[in-house]
């Protein structure tokens, strides 16, 4: 989440000075904002004043509240109620869209949305797979302003009649690059295409390759360009070291930096590299979660509770959390596995040294891996330092100082507030019915089950609208799914 920036302001931008309504402004001074960061002085003033707005910056940049705030701000300036008040959402038309990659960035950019649009009198809420249909299509049908999606689960909706496009004004496109990176574009040039072509655009992007550019040319009207910072620059507090290790001593020199005090995110190349490597930390006595494509939604929301909270320090994690996922003192990044190129590896490195902070990162070499590493750190601008090291060697208590702590690993139950099963999340919300059958493999969004695309489970029947599969049993939707307010 993008709320609290990795830099300080150069210059004081007061949120006030940005043309955003009072009731807005207030609120971000309740949370202890008065200045703007410079992603949002830059980008604000043309989002709010209707301009199609094209912001590259680099993940902690501030790109969140510098779409949220402006979206919000134009939704309610919008009238057009009997009582000539704002006008309320259709039901199966809402009226903005923000398209994100992966559940954990919606969810996170519902945190930042949620008080905001509160203040503004706004239903939102959001859309992703691996939960089940039923509080998103009871959403969908009780009308909300605001959608906060992944692609494939959105383009479901759409195709199964829960969800039309047809009222948007504001569509965001949040991380757009990392969406090619996962293979989202055709499913974004198919969502976009489905928006009314003069409503407004905003993409935020760190990077605009692998496709990102097409998608600027063709359905981005005249946008106005803010480049903030430079994508790949380093942090001055981010220390750099390269651990050369045999290879039966890699596990044990990781061991030994995660048992020290302190937050720490180890990063590795597969799932099940990731779930396995979590077990055997804890099983040393070093309490560790996993988060990967494969966990439910209900299972990642217990983890990272049980990270951000403080009852497991260690989070080991694929590269779904290099982005969108944010927590504050993170000490030590490990790349347990080095990432295949250099983007990756420093978005995995910039989950420490965020918020002004100081942070150290370190990559595991193995003796075959040492061309690679040498590649991707060049490319990526940085010189590390490099040391062979094995579990004993002094260097460790350096890195990660502290008395090493070994404990049983603790019961990681869900976090408090975690939405009811089959609830939609908000004051009056039905209960919506979706096809049964169990989750057939991972969706097209890249997050975990419910069978080919347009089905929920089993026969890969699309919901009807209402609800209800054609064919099959009737299931209460799943964990968390839509969050309403």
């Amino acid at each position: 989440m993008d709320l609290f920036p990795s830099e300080t302001p150069v210059m004081s931008t007061p949120f006030t000075s940005l043309g955003l309504p009072a009731a807005l402004v207030d609120v971000l001074r309740e949370q202890g904002l008065v200045d703007a960061f410079p992603i949002q002085a830059a980008t604000i003033p043309d989002a709010v004043a209707g301009r199609d707005v094209l912001g590259r910056g680099k993940p902690g940049s501030g790109k969140t509240l510098a779409f949220v705030l402006p979206l919000v701000a134009r939704l309610a300036a919008a009238r057009g109620g009997r009582d000539g008040g704002q006008r309320r959402a259709a039901p199966y038309r809402p009226r903005a869209l923000v398209l994100v990659p992966t559940r954990e960035l919606a969810n996170q950019v519902r945190d930042v949305l949620a008080p905001i649009a509160r203040a503004a009198r706004l239903r939102y809420a959001t859309v992703y797979g691996g939960v089940g249909y039923g509080p998103q299509i009871a959403a969908m049908r009780d009308g909300v302003d605001v959608v906060v999606a992944c692609p494939g689960r959105l383009l479901d909706l759409v195709g199964s009649g829960h969800a039309r496009l047809d009222a948007i004004e504001v569509t965001v496109l949040d991380e757009a690059d990392h969406m090619a990176e996962l293979g989202f574009l055709n499913d974004v040039k198919k969502i976009l295409a489905a928006t009314p072509s003069r409503g407004q655009r905003l993409l935020f992007s760190a990077t605009l390759d692998r496709g990102v550019d097409a998608i600027v040319k063709k359905y981005l009207h005249e946008p106005v360009t803010h480049e903030v910072d430079e994508v790949d620059a380093t942090p001055a507090d981010m220390a750099h070291h390269v651990l050369h290790v045999a290879r039966d001593d890699r596990f044990a020199v990781i061991a030994d930096l995660c048992a020290a005090p302190g937050k720490t995110i180890v990063f590795t190349r597969t799932k099940h590299t990731a779930k396995r490597m979590a077990a055997q930390l804890a099983k040393a006595g070093v309490p560790a979660v996993d988060l990967h494509g494969n966990l439910s939604q209900a299972a990642r929301a217990r983890h990272l509770a049980a990270y951000s909270g403080g009852s497991v320090d260690t989070l080991v994690a694929t590269d779904i959390a290099a982005r969108g996922i944010h927590v504050d003192d993170v000490a030590l990044v490990i790349h347990a596995d080095p990432p295949a190129e250099h983007k990756a590896f420093l978005h995995r490195s910039g989950r420490t040294a965020r918020a002004g902070a100081s942070g150290t990162v370190v990559t595991i070499m193995t003796d075959e891996q040492r061309r690679h590493v040498r590649d991707i750190t060049r490319k990526a601008g940085i010189d590390p330092v490099v040391t062979r090291v094995t579990p004993s060697h002094p260097l460790l208590a350096e890195l990660a100082p502290g008395a090493r702590t070994h404990r049983e690993m603790p019961q990681v139950s869900a976090p408090a507030g975690a939405p009811v099963p089959g609830r939609a999340g908000g004051r009056g919300r039905r209960r919506g019915r979706s096809h049964g059958g169990h989750g057939g493999g991972g969706r097209r969004d890249g997050h975990g089950g419910g069978g080919q695309r347009g089905g929920h489970g089993g026969d890969g029947g699309r919901p009807r609208r209402g609800g209800q599969s054609r064919r099959g049993g009737q299931t209460r939707g799943g964990r968390g799914g839509a969050r309403v307010g």
